[in-house]
C-alpha cells in the first residue's frame, strides 16, 4: 500500500506556545484515517498545516513524495487535497448547485476572457462543470434542493453541501474537519455511510471528529493527539485498548462500552 501523505517531525509554534510538537505519521492510499484527542490537543492546527492554511514552524509534509509544506492552499488543491471546515464555508446567497460548481471551477482551463466572451471552449467547460456538480449533488442526496439558496438550508444539509463542494475539486485526499458536528443520530449514520462510499471510490479520507462511534465505525487507522503530541496510532481496536488514550481522552466508560458493542 503506497503512502499518499507523509508527515515528518511536524512542529507549530505560536509565539511561545507549541501547538504541535514533532508529529510524524503517514496516510496510505485507500484508507480512512481518524485524528482524535481532547480539546486543545492540536488537531485543528495539524489539519491547517496539511491544508496550507499556515506553514509549519519545523518539519516536512509530503504528498505523493512531493514536499508541499511551502505551497499555498490553491496549489495544494490543484495537487489533489481538499477539505471541509468545522465552521461552514459556504456562499449563503448562492444556490446549492452554484456552490458546488464553484468547487469544480478549480479544475477549469478557460481564462477570464474566454469565459466573459462565452467562447465555445468556455461554454463546453461550463456544461462539464454543471454535469459534474450535479453528479456530486446526487451523490450526497441534495438533488431535491439543488436550486435552493444555501442560506435557507438546515445544518444537516449544509454539511452535505460542503462535502459535495469539497468532492467537486476531484481530490485524492479529502480532509474532513468535524463533518458530523451538530448532526443528529440518523444524520451521523448517513454521513458515516457516505464517508465509506467516498473511500470506496478510491479517495483517501483524513477526518478530525469528536463522535467516537463514527470514528471507531469507519476508520482503518486512528492517530491520537494530546497536548500537541502524538500519543498513539493504530487500528480502532488498538486505540480502544491503549491505556494512554483511555486516560487522556476516551475514559474507562467508553472503553467498556466499545468492548460490549464490539
Amino acid at each position: 500500500m503506497n503512502n499518499l501523505l507523509e508527515v515528518q517531525n511536524l512542529t507549530k509554534s505560536f509565539g511561545g506556545v507549541v501547538a504541535n510538537s514533532d508529529i510524524s505519521f503517514t496516510i496510505e492510499e485507500g484508507l480512512i484515517v481518524g485524528l482524535i484527542g481532547p480539546n486543545g490537543a492540536g488537531k485543528s492546527t495539524l489539519f491547517n498545516m496539511v491544508s496550507a492554511v499556515f506553514p509549519p514552524t519545523a518539519g516536512v509534509i509530503k504528498y505523493k513524495g512531493q514536499r508541499i509544506d511551502h505551497l499555498p492552499s490553491f496549489k495544494i488543491c490543484e495537487l489533489g487535497i481538499s477539505r471541509t471546515f468545522q465552521n461552514l464555508q459556504i456562499f449563503k446567497n448562492m444556490t446549492v448547485l452554484e456552490n458546488v460548481m464553484v468547487g469544480h471551477h478549480s479544475r477549469t482551463k478557460s481564462g477570464m476572457i474566454s469565459a466573459a466572451l462565452r467562447l465555445p471552449r468556455s461554454r463546453k467547460e461550463e456544461q462539464i462543470i454543471y454535469n459534474a456538480a450535479m453528479e456530486q449533488i446526487k451523490f450526497v442526496g441534495l438533488e431535491d434542493v439543488c436550486d435552493v439558496n444555501a442560506g435557507s438550508l438546515p445544518l444537516g444539509k449544509l454539511r452535505l453541501l460542503e462535502l459535495a463542494r469539497a468532492l467537486a475539486t476531484e481530490p485524492q485526499l479529502l480532509l474532513l474537519d468535524e463533518i458530523a458536528a451538530g448532526l443528529n443520530h440518523q444524520e451521523t449514520k448517513e454521513m458515516s455511510d457516505l464517508i465509506k462510499q467516498i473511500r470506496d471510490k478510491g479517495i483517501s479520507v483524513f477526518v478530525v471528529e469528536h463522535d467516537m462511534d463514527l470514528v471507531m465505525g469507519i476508520c482503518d487507522k486512528i492517530i491520537v493527539l494530546d497536548q500537541g503530541v502524538k500519543i498513539a496510532e493504530g487500528t480502532p481496536k488498538e486505540i480502544q485498548n491503549n491505556e494512554k488514550v483511555i486516560t487522556a481522552y476516551l475514559g474507562e466508560e467508553f472503553a467498556e462500552k466499545m468492548e460490549v458493542t464490539g
